[in-house]
């Protein structure tokens, strides 16, 4: 499987999957016939940047809890994700620290009882900066995706916002969407 074969759907990042160790990354590669990993570079408090704080119902600048990760397909780097969370769901939980969390974060969420019901995801493509040029291996103008994905829990409050960057030529994003 090369990852200019890769298909994303955001599905299988949605709910908590039952008591396999693996991440959803992970599993979703393997199941492909792929390597999926993720190292990451910070875990911790930050202040939010203003579209991450507008998902949050905040203010920019308001501390919030980000988990920094560079996702890897085979070994190549192939995405930046950004995971915030409000303060009071994440402080002092895994999400707060840079350990890898047994069944990700979408399982801890659950078992801390916050799970999410319904995502906003909003695409754009737009030139890298030189953050993403430097970690993805990409030119200044190769285009990337970035996708905002927030996940809110059945009282509509924003639980989770993601913040993911991703070289265009090595993604292709599928929608399914059930009517009625």
């Amino acid at each position: 499987m090369g990852a200019d074969e890769w298909v994303s759907t955001s599905l299988p990042y949605l709910a908590p999957h039952g008591r396999a160790p693996s991440d959803a990354w992970g599993a979703e590669a393997a199941a492909r016939g792929g390597k999926g990993r993720q190292r990451i570079v910070h875990a911790g408090e930050v202040p939010a940047p203003a579209e991450v704080a507008g998902a949050l119902g905040g203010a920019e600048g308001m501390p919030v809890v980000v988990r920094r990760r560079v996702m890897y397909l085979d070994d190549l780097p192939c995405e930046l994700t950004d995971s915030y969370y409000p303060l009071k769901l994440a402080r002092g939980t895994g999400l707060a620290r840079t350990a890898k969390i047994p069944g990700g974060a979408v399982r801890l969420l659950a078992e801390l009882g916050h799970t999410g019901v319904r995502v906003r995801e909003d695409v754009f493509a737009e030139l890298p900066d030189d953050e993403a040029q430097e970690i993805l291996r990409l030119g200044p103008t190769e285009p990337v995706l970035r996708l905002t994905r927030t996940t809110l829990d059945a009282d509509d409050r924003p639980i989770q916002v993601d913040r993911m960057t991703m070289p265009a030529r090595l993604q292709r994003l599928r929608y399914e969407i059930r009517i009625g």
